[in-house]
């Protein structure tokens, strides 16, 4: 987001050694007081102006409901705040979803935190979690995106899925669907869908990049969520190749890559993530 020409304050929701994908972790986790002390700090200075609350993963569930509070009193503050909320909670692994935070967090993102978001970016299994329904065709994935629009959020976008992909199985699906409603009350819905070439690694973190740079390019695409999305996926692209290529080379011929040599080449894509090559195309459903 910085590269992107973002002013971004950054709260910890929580502070550990390195990610989770590794055998280890070691560190704390962040909860509601810690939060609003933070947060009181930004308050105290008058400097808690903000136009976007980004906000990803956190295990604690005091925590998530000071979110809602604190994006609550900054939309009273600026009426055009824009909350984009990954509710991280979990993931499928060979076809079956697994939640990989607390579980009582499910009811807090489902009827606190979706409400509140204007734009929310679940994977499939985040998706069904949310609505309480499977996703088995398109058609399943674009109603569970008219349930998730009619809890609050006007851009949904299931940032992968295990649907079978036009293209074959080497792609992967995402999904997006942006509904507007227009000053005489009608509304507009725009829906897409993305395919892009699957890799052959597990990655950790490719959702944070995902919603920061839908953050970033439907700011700069508010009416486009065609392009915004092509320009997300693209950059993915461009980042997961380059970390694949790094890793392989590291890991060197025949041996898997390990968690430290899949860390996500970020650095070495500055110029991918501030203007991608589009080569991911999007498809208006």
């Amino acid at each position: 987001l910085q590269v992107l020409g973002f002013e971004v304050d950054t709260v910890n929701s929580v502070q550990f050694s390195n990610h989770t994908g590794y055998a280890h972790w070691k560190g704390q986790v962040l909860n509601s007081d810690e939060l609003h002390e933070l947060y009181e700090g930004l308050k105290l200075n008058k400097v808690n102006q903000y136009d976007y609350v980004l906000t990803g993963y956190t295990r604690d569930t005091s925590f998530l409901a000071m979110v809602v509070d604190i994006v609550q009193e900054l939309k009273q503050q600026n009426s055009n705040l824009v909350y984009v909320c990954d509710p991280v909670m979990g993931d499928k692994w060979n076809g079956e979803g697994s939640m990989y935070v607390p579980k009582d967090l499910l009811p807090v993102y489902r009827d606190k935190v979706v409400p509140v978001a204007d734009i929310i970016t679940p994977n499939q299994f985040e998706a069904e979690l949310l609505t309480g329904r499977k996703i088995y065709t398109e058609k399943d994935a674009l109603e569970v995106m008219d349930m998730l629009h009619a809890m609050g959020p006007e851009t949904v976008v299931i940032t992968s899925s295990d649907l079978q992909a036009p293209l074959g199985n080497d792609y992967l699906i995402a999904l997006g669907s942006h509904r507007k409603t227009k000053a005489d009350g009608t509304r507009i819905t725009q829906r897409i869908r993305v395919e892009s070439p699957k890799v052959d690694a597990v990655f950790v973190g490719t959702g944070d990049l995902f919603a920061a740079m839908l953050l970033a390019w439907t700011h700069k695409h508010p009416n486009n969520l065609k392009v915004a999305c092509e320009k997300t996926v693209s950059a993915m692209q461009h980042v997961l190749q380059r970390t694949i290529k790094s890793a392989k080379v590291q890991a060197g011929e025949g041996n898997k890559p390990n968690s430290a040599q899949l860390e996500l080449r970020m650095v070495q894509s500055k110029k991918d993530i501030e203007n991608p090559e589009i080569i991911v195309k999007a498809t208006v459903l």
